[in-house]
């Protein structure tokens, strides 16, 4: 018998109900079979068990130490393969033929706007401090600027532009105790560079819908900013879908500007290029942990508020977390605390925030365990330091002051 004809024979079950006074009722589907549903607490809802099944299948083949690798340079060259594999992202190496925009005197420094390539179709905006007096090259500090839901500005995060935005000034207290990292570090005798990554400041988005509200964010109000913010806050699926039909991804973006940016960093004649390092809180932070993990000119880098294991994260801390640190295909690979292994034997700190939501408290504490015995095991533990600090998801004053001195201690030596 074919498939049709035993199609046909099959029987037929009557879909017709009937109502209260015997006459045929509408249409029903077939009752589905009956099944539990308990409160799961979990972001994913009934889906997570799933889930969870195919983190189990994963087991981090690419972590250190392990019987698959002998040393840790072994390690470094393939675990380092494996991230620029899945981030699916490699353009072409450019010059970065720099423009400078604006110089502006900021009494104890110089402020520069800057313009330069990253990739052959990207020209990417930055500021550069610099401090005055200086007589030899200086040590240099990539800032790398935080999500905070805030999309409308980026470098500005981290700068304090001596006549800020509403929307900054305030954003500049709730995240950095008032204090924009980059404007002290420079005071510190550091040239700071800080940039605007795919989609915020000069990168936002800007649909159809909003072009009469210009271009120019020094005219916006608070409303302005807020509105235009959340537009691009709901953008943020749809770039991720443009991108993967460009076959590349958003971390992948963000992370080759970040390391071009140490080129331009590098080239730069204030600057000696053996000492430069890194910091952030946050998307900050995340930017700053794979910054130090896949470019070896990073001397020392500082990862703030963004650490954890990612499996403790996976059933209630999902939808804290913006698009952008999500790498597909990365974890059946690598753990988080797997990548920052990847800065050893360089100098590394991450400072995690006690009382953060963004993050299960166990990951936090598993993740800093992880990385202290990848140090360990490479020879070089006292490279490596993990600080709590009773704090929620900020980067304050005395954070602050404990990484700048980590950074004396490993860049002004």
């Amino acid at each position: 018998m074919d498939r049709r004809n035993f199609l046909a024979s099959l029987p037929v079950l009557s879909t017709r109900t009937a109502t209260a006074a015997g006459e045929p009722g509408p249409t029903a589907m077939p009752a589905d079979p009956a099944r539990e549903l308990p409160a799961t607490g979990a972001d994913l809802g009934t889906l997570f068990a799933d889930v969870e099944k195919l983190a189990a299948a994963n087991p981090f083949a690419f972590r250190f130490p392990s019987d698959r690798f002998k040393t840790h340079a072994e390690y470094r060259t393939s675990a380092r393969e494996k991230v620029f594999e899945v981030l699916s992202y490699k353009p072409p190496k450019v010059e970065p033929k720099a423009e400078v925009l604006e110089r502006t005197d900021r009494g104890d420094h110089i402020r520069e706007r800057v313009l330069f390539s990253t990739t052959p179709w990207f020209r990417v905006p930055a500021y550069v401090l610099i401090p005055k007096g200086l007589k030899a090259p200086a040590p240099a500090i990539v800032d790398l600027h935080s999500h905070g839901g805030m999309f409308l500005f980026g470098k500005e995060k981290v700068t304090d532009l001596g006549t800020n935005h509403a929307a900054m000034t305030e954003y500049h207290k709730v995240n950095y105790d008032g204090r924009p990292t980059a404007t002290e570090l420079v005071r510190r005798g550091y040239v700071v560079i800080s940039i605007d990554a795919f989609m915020f400041g000069e990168r936002r988005v800007m649909i159809d819908a909003d072009r009469a509200a210009g271009w120019d964010r020094s005219k916006y109000a608070l409303d302005d900013v807020r509105r235009l913010n959340q537009v691009c806050r709901g953008k943020e699926s749809t770039i991720v879908k443009g991108l993967t039909l460009a076959g590349a991804t958003w971390p992948g973006v963000v992370f080759w500007d970040d390391i071009r940016t140490v080129d331009y960093l590098a080239s730069r004649p204030e600057v000696d290029p053996k000492k430069i390092g890194c910091v952030g809180i946050s998307m900050g932070g995340y930017r700053a942990a794979y910054l130090t993990a896949l470019d070896e000119r990073i001397a020392a880098g500082c990862v703030v508020g963004f650490m954890s294991s990612v499996r403790p994260m996976m059933k209630s801390h999902l939808d804290t977390h913006s698009f952008v640190h999500f790498l597909p295909g990365l974890h059946a690979h690598l753990d988080l605390p797997d990548v920052s292994a990847l800065a050893a034997p360089r100098a590394l700190m991450v400072q995690q925030c006690k009382q953060d939501r963004l993050f299960p408290l166990a990951g936090m504490e598993e993740s800093l365990t992880k990385i202290e015995a990848a140090f360990k095991a490479a020879g070089v533990e006292k490279q490596f330091v993990g600080r709590f600090h009773d704090e929620p998801h900020r980067f304050t004053r005395t954070m602050q002051d404990e990484a700048f001195d980590w950074f004396d201690a490993k860049l002004k030596s």
